[in-house]
Formats: C-alpha cells, structure tokens, sequence
C-alpha cells in the first residue's frame, strides 16, 4: 500500500507584500524585513517568519539558535559583537518590546564598504527588522526603558570565537543616540578597529 504526500502549496508571488516587505539597505547583503499584521476587533495576528519568502530573496532560511534580550534602562549599549570563522553569523533581529537603535558594521576586508555602518529603528510598533549577513559587527542602544530584543542566528555560540569592536570609535563614526551609554565591563573593553592587523571575519 502506498501514499502520497501532497506537496505544500506556496503563496502566490504577487501576495508576498501582503505578508512581509525585504528592502535592501545601503551595505550589501543586509535588509530591512517589514512585517505586516492582519488586524481586526481582536487584535492582530503577524507572520514574523517565512522561509519561502527568505528563500526567494537568497536570505538564509535556515537557523540554529534564537536569542533574547532584556534592557531595563534606555541609553544601554550592546555590542559591537561578532564571531569570528568558523562560527561567524548571520543574525535576523528586531524588538518585541520598545525601541531599538540597531547598528551593523561592514567587517569584510574585499567589500567596498568594509568599515562602514548602517543602522535601523527597531520597534514594536513598526514590526521591522534587521537581517544582517555574515561578516558584520553588531550593536543596539535602547531608546526607552524595558526593551526586549529578539533574534535568531545561523551558527551556534562559541565563547572561544567571540569578538567585538569598540563602540564609540572614531574610525567607524558611529552616530549613536547617546554620548554616555551604559555597558558591561566587557562591551567597554572591547578594542578599536585600527589595533586589528589581521582579518576578523
């Protein structure tokens, strides 16, 4: 006796918009992903992960981890942080709760961006995120109190390969929404991009 399994219907192509938008950002291979939620009387309902979608858009579409975070305080830094080969990774991220300055910096020494930042607004309310490609330091500044981010990776935690970058240097000019944020002993101590001589990612 034999079955068959019917195969999964997919959305039409011309009803992905309705679903979620991904626009290309300035620095290659990172977008921002709209979501777009149906709302009526009861509240709403919001698909926050498709990997059709992210397949048709040569996204990665497969994830090991999911992250989360809890900021009490508005004017928290966290970051620049990476992960050095093998375990470099991709990261799709936005904010459940509050609001978020979301910065990503261009570690690939073949880019033509390499050393330049990009960053988002990541709210609740806007239902937006960022997906930031392999070969980039990231970072948020919380922009009111009790933020929650959330966000999935592609390659499993590995302290030994853990890396970061300082968050206030002047090579990289990042314009963050505060002079004098509050960090952890190791975010603070993390060192500047001119003391690196060799490749981080």
């Amino acid at each position: 006796m034999t079955s068959a399994t019917a195969s999964p219907r997919l959305p039409a192509q011309g009803s992905l918009g309705n679903v979620m938008q991904v626009r290309p950002l300035k620095l290659e291979g990172a977008y921002e992903i709209i979501l777009t939620p149906q709302t009526d009387e009861r509240g709403y309902f919001m698909r926050v992960y498709d990997a059709d979608i992210f397949g048709r858009h040569g996204l990665v579409d497969s994830w090991v981890q999911e992250n989360q975070s809890f900021s009490v305080r508005k004017g928290i830094i966290r970051g620049l942080h990476f992960q050095r080969p093998p375990y470099s990774e991709t990261k799709l991220v936005r904010a459940v709760r509050g609001m978020a300055y979301d910065v990503f910096v261009d570690l690939r020494r073949d880019s033509p961006t390499y050393g330049k930042w990009e960053a988002l607004e990541l709210s609740e309310n806007r239902g937006n995120m960022a997906y930031i490609p392999k070969g980039f330091a990231h970072g948020f500044c919380t922009l009111c109190e009790n933020v929650v981010m959330l966000y999935k990776v592609d390659a499993c935690y590995a302290p030994e390969f853990e890396d970061g970058l300082a968050w206030n240097d002047p090579e990289l000019g990042i314009q963050w929404p505060t002079s004098s944020p509050f960090l952890s002993p190791k975010d603070a101590a993390w060192p500047l991009l001119s003391t690196r001589t060799k490749p981080l990612l």
